[in-house]
């Protein structure tokens, strides 16, 4: 198949201009002789109202839409199936346009929408936990295909998003300039609008990464998955970050708050027997101490063929106390469409039928 560069990462042509973001789009007018205010319409039509073809983009020349149409595809996902949760969270499974499907999650309360969005079709990361990475990576996806995401499913509840985290599918820094992109894309008023501390990404810890979004102007949220304390049990459940060594993983976590004055969160997945015992919550709690951050307690959720089995719910309130007890907050957090495997480490990016 035929690739077009994006950053450091190579994309199916296909892609076509949703390879782009701002700069992209900025640069492409400038090749194009245009003046600069072409780039933020073009960057209105194609992010902020979504539209499926260049001909739609009235207040551009009729000529000019011909050149772009020449130039370069505008693909828009196809949803290939939509399961909905008794609790009313939705999974989309979409086909990008080279035929490459990602799974991605809309997640309803009140008037509010958060859509929990994949930066990568497939995960190379392997955590035993999680559905994903059981059949490897397939590729990173470009930015514009990411913001689709989020469009997609705004779109099917007739809802404009108010939240969007990076906790689908992939390692959102093993696709950073991509997922970056996005995520300005997504705060951009020429975009979709969310507010920078509502956009969360989720990283299984990678230390460049970490390094890099501490760096960035966006007061974007970071949530970094931890799973355990104890080095040997990170890195048995999680082999893709098993040369992260747990003391500079907390080095980089300080230096982040130090930096930013965010807080970060800390993802913990509850699994039975493996990372709930008395020796773990210490390790965990010891970890946990001077550190700005929120530990999120996730009961492991059910993956066909998995041993891995949630513990009994007193374990994750016992997990709660004691680290309150030691200046830690923490909360467990709520399960949501585990009935179509839509909930944490259940994506797997294939049909259901």
């Amino acid at each position: 198949m035929s690739e077009a560069r994006h950053g450091a990462c190579r994309l199916p042509v296909e892609v076509g201009v949703k390879a782009l973001d701002i700069d992209g789009i900025t640069a492409l007018a400038h090749d194009l002789g245009l003046p600069g205010f072409r780039a933020a319409q073009i960057v209105r039509w194609v992010y902020g109202r979504g539209a499926r073809s260049f001909a739609e983009m009235s207040d551009l020349p009729a000529d000019l839409r011909a050149v772009l149409s020449a130039r370069m595809p505008l693909p828009f996902p196809e949803v290939l199936e939509r399961q909905m949760s008794a609790d009313g969270t939705r999974k989309y499974l979409l086909r990008l346009a080279d035929g490459v499907t990602v799974e991605t999650v809309g997640l309803p309360a009140g008037d509010r929408l958060t859509v929990c969005f994949s930066t990568q079709a497939g995960c190379a990361m392997g955590c035993s936990f999680c559905a994903t990475g059981a059949a490897g990576l397939t590729r990173d996806l470009g930015p514009g295909e990411i913001v689709d995401q989020v469009r997609v499913v705004g779109e099917d509840f007739g809802l404009r998003a108010t939240n969007a985290v990076a906790m689908g599918q992939g390692e959102p820094f093993a696709n950073y300039d991509a997922t970056l992109s996005a995520l300005r894309l997504m705060n951009s008023s020429l975009g979709l609008g969310i507010g920078a501390r509502h956009l969360t990404v989720s990283t299984c810890g990678l230390l460049d990464g970490i390094r890099r979004f501490a760096s960035e102007p966006e007061q974007f949220t970071l949530a970094v998955s931890l799973h355990s304390a104890i080095q040997e049990t990170r890195n048995r459940l999680m082999p893709g970050v098993r040369g992260v060594s747990l003391l500079a993983l907390r080095e980089s976590l300080i230096d982040y708050s130090r930096l930013t004055g965010r807080r970060p969160s800390l993802e913990y997945a509850l699994i039975e027997g493996t990372n709930d015992t008395p020796k773990e919550l210490e390790a965990l709690v010891e970890f946990c101490r001077g550190l700005l951050v929120h530990v999120n307690l996730i009961p492991v959720n059910p993956i066909v063929g998995s041993p891995l089995r949630r513990p009994d719910a007193t374990r994750a309130d016992e997990f709660v106390r004691t680290l309150a007890r030691s200046g830690t907050e923490a909360s467990v957090r709520a399960e949501r469409g585990a009935d179509i495997d839509a909930a944490c480490g259940q994506l797997r990016q294939r049909a259901d039928i």
